[in-house]
């Protein structure tokens, strides 16, 4: 069944990431720290810290001996909705939420400072999120659920950075808030799904923006269109971040150098793969490898103490 949020509580002890997901993520930090890596850098969190990451959006984490979150994924379009019924004094109607979101929020990752008293407040919430997205009966608790993530959203939101949004007079005028025209969120068109698989079936491969246009039988500029519609990002700039990810697991799992892993991954040159790296992941490649080997190390001296 499709569900527009749910939650999970773990316990990370090994280095994770840097993955993205294609939904909005809500990590509250509940016990332990962590070193966490994105588009904002390389960044602390410990308890009454809430990370909040846009979809697709690369992130890692070094536990500094173990950390446990509590995760909400909600679904863009379900945040779209809310966000139009927010503004709906200076937005038109439904269809007109996403250009107003990304003009209101361009961090796509924040560290959230709540501090531990008001982080405190939503643990209880946030446990009784976790058992029904467990139980998986969305439908027969759908507003209980609901109840929820407003209630611990309602407390998170005011530390989100947004960028202010400004209507001039003649603007106010013209506008009227009015029922969004279409409620049906709709699939992926088969042309983005199309050049999707054909950009991770092969990521190393030099794609071109006309190839892939040509592709699916769009003019380049339709396809940036339709793609950015459907995943936030350009075609090129969606093969970086799989370049980034495949590149980090090869740092992770292999012995490879630098040079070797961005050349595996599509980049003819290591500063070209480093340069992508540190933008999309907040660190460098030879950063990301040290805190690899710093992870084995403390997990293999964890293992030896006696019990």
């Amino acid at each position: 069944m499709f569900e527009s949020v749910l939650a999970r509580t773990s316990t990370i002890h090994r280095p994770v990431g840097p993955v993205a997901y294609d939904c909005v993520k809500l990590i509250i930090v509940r016990d332990g720290s962590a070193i966490l890596f994105s588009e904002f850098g390389e960044r602390p969190v410990k308890p009454g810290d809430v990370v909040l990451l846009g979809a697709n959006v690369l992130c890692g984490s070094e536990p500094e001996g173990c950390v446990t979150v509590t995760t909400i994924y909600a679904d863009p379009d379900f945040l779209l909705d809310q966000l139009f019924w927010q503004y709906a004094d200076v937005l038109q109607d439904r269809l007109d939420a996403q250009g107003f979101a990304d003009t209101i929020y361009t961090e796509p990752a924040q560290i959230l400072r709540l501090g531990e008293d008001r982080s405190g407040m939503l643990m209880p919430w946030l446990d009784e999120l976790v058992a029904l997205s467990v139980d998986g009966h969305y439908r027969e608790r759908f507003h209980r659920i609901q109840a929820l993530w407003h209630a611990v959203i309602d407390q998170i939101a005011p530390f989100i950075r947004i960028s202010p949004y400004r209507a001039s007079p003649h603007q106010r005028a013209r506008i009227r808030p009015a029922l969004p025209r279409d409620r049906r969120f709709t699939p992926l068109r088969a042309e983005v799904r199309q050049v999707r698989d054909a950009l991770r079936s092969d990521i190393a491969r030099n794609w071109g923006l006309p190839e892939l246009a040509g592709m699916v039988h769009l003019s380049t500029k339709q396809l940036s269109r339709v793609f950015v519609d459907a995943y936030g990002k350009t075609p090129l700039t969606y093969l970086t971040m799989l370049r980034v990810e495949e590149m980090a697991r090869l740092l992770r799992e292999t012995d490879v150098t630098i040079e070797q892993a961005g050349r595996r991954v599509g980049w003819r040159s290591r500063n070209r793969a480093s340069a992508a790296f540190r933008e999309c992941v907040g660190i460098t490649p030879s950063r990301y490898r040290a805190m690899r080997f710093a992870g084995s190390s403390m997990h293999m001296n964890e293992t030896s103490v006696p019990t």
